[in-house]
């Protein structure tokens, strides 16, 4: 017996549930269907989505025949032979190559799909979960179109939980299906956008679920729950979702929402990944905290050192102190505005040479090539300031950092402005 996913593929574009930016009316996927333009792709986006679905419906519109590979079991050798029998396929305008995680192919086995793409003999349809920018050859990218499909919203999910129970009525002829939608709504919670997980949980509760009733199956929430289905976060320390989280995470520290940084917070400890929250914590406190507070540092260092220490489950006390402290502070990001500067003219070219007076002159000989001669030593001098040239020749007047407007790098300027007598 087929899966119940199996079962529930859409055969046309029309039933495809979800990706209206993609399949909606004007749209370019859409579009292309309907000219028969049809392009080498990769499809990137979450499992569950549709990639392989509409992969097959665009074979079938295009009159195409449908030859699918997976990176993960399959190798070069099967790409050949697909191409040997590429002359049997009579009555087909062509072979559309449908390859699943083709991240998963080494660099080698993805050049040597280049030949066929270029040649034509092929039409190729890629599909990853991963950033394709990332994972994917580059001379690759640079002859596919890359369309982005989206985590299914719960709507979507609902939608198609309703069309297989539907469906799944000619098979129970003698067994009244019935739900609440509170059901439904737990099973598109669980499936968290993933179409296949949904149904192979509703095929669960279909098939695996004792009812009180042999003549009746009555789908409810409890039910859905008493499958023990644990939620799964969508985390993969080395894909996608690793750096999306890591990055809202920082997004709304420096956004200054306690609430939004504690629930990315949530995702990372959820996945114990304990050393990118302590690396990512210890880089906002100088990146967006920076001199508005400067002894930020110090205290999330004292908070992930504790974290540290105390491993999970206790370390996310002194991690949401931390992230709730940074997302509370003042923020500043001219530190690191300063230095990328810097480094910015670095990469440009030369910036001249060192005021001799600057250079190092404790050593015999230093006096005779002028080094140190001149040095004005400031704290010889009122407020341990005095006027002098530090800059190398090349970027005299040049501004790096620039005073950031909050109450701790405002002081600071007011008191050099008035020492400096601007």
């Amino acid at each position: 017996m087929n899966p119940l996913a199996y079962k529930m593929r859409p055969e046309e574009i029309s039933e495809v549930i979800g990706q209206e930016h993609l399949l909606g009316e004007g749209k370019l996927l859409q579009n292309m269907i309907e000219s028969g333009y049809i392009p080498n792709m990769i499809f990137y986006g979450p499992p569950g989505t549709g990639k392989t679905t509409v992969a097959n419906i665009i074979a079938k519109c295009a009159n195409k025949k449908f030859y699918k590979l997976n990176a993960t079991t399959d190798s070069l050798k099967d790409i050949k032979s697909v191409i040997n029998e590429l002359n049997t396929f009579s009555g087909y305008e062509g072979v559309l190559l449908y390859i699943d995680e083709i991240h998963h192919f080494n660099k080698k086995t993805q050049q040597s799909l280049l030949e066929f793409m270029e040649s034509g003999q092929i039409t190729l349809i890629a599909s990853t979960t991963e950033n394709p920018y990332f994972y994917i050859f580059k001379a690759i990218l640079s002859r596919a179109t890359i369309l982005e499909f989206k985590q299914l919203e719960e709507e979507d999910i609902i939608t198609g939980i309703r069309r297989a129970i539907k469906n799944s009525k000619e098979e129970f002829k003698n067994k009244e299906i019935s739900y609440d939608e509170d059901a439904l709504k737990a099973i598109a919670e669980l499936s968290e956008g993933d179409m296949r997980r949904a149904l192979t949980l509703l095929e669960l509760l279909l098939y695996g679920v004792k009812y009180e009733s042999k003549n009746n199956i009555d789908i409810t929430r409890e039910k859905v729950e008493e499958l023990g289905q644990k939620k799964l976060l969508n985390y993969d320390r080395d894909g996608d979702s690793h750096y999306d989280i890591l990055s809202a995470f920082q997004k709304s520290i420096r956004g200054s929402d306690p609430d939004a940084a504690i629930i990315y917070l949530a995702m990372l400890v959820k996945a114990g990944d304990l050393i990118s929250i302590c690396r990512r914590l210890l880089v906002i406190a100088c990146e967006d905290i920076g001199l508005a507070h400067p002894q930020a540092i110090s205290i999330v260092k004292s908070c992930v050192d504790a974290a540290n220490q105390l491993g999970f489950p206790e370390a996310r006390i002194p991690l949401a102190e931390a992230t709730i402290y940074l997302a509370t502070s003042p923020k500043s990001n001219s530190a690191i505005t300063a230095i990328d500067s810097a480094l910015s003219d670095l990469n440009k070219g030369t910036v001249g040479e060192i005021p001799s007076y600057l250079k190092d002159g404790h050593y015999e000989g230093a006096k005779e090539l002028g080094r140190m001669q001149g040095y004005k030593y400031p704290h010889s001098y009122k407020n341990s300031y005095v006027k002098q040239e530090y800059m190398p020749k090349n970027l005299v007047g040049k501004n790096y950092y620039i005073y950031g407007e909050n109450k701790m790098e405002s002081i600071s300027k007011s008191y050099w402005d008035t020492i400096k007598g601007k």
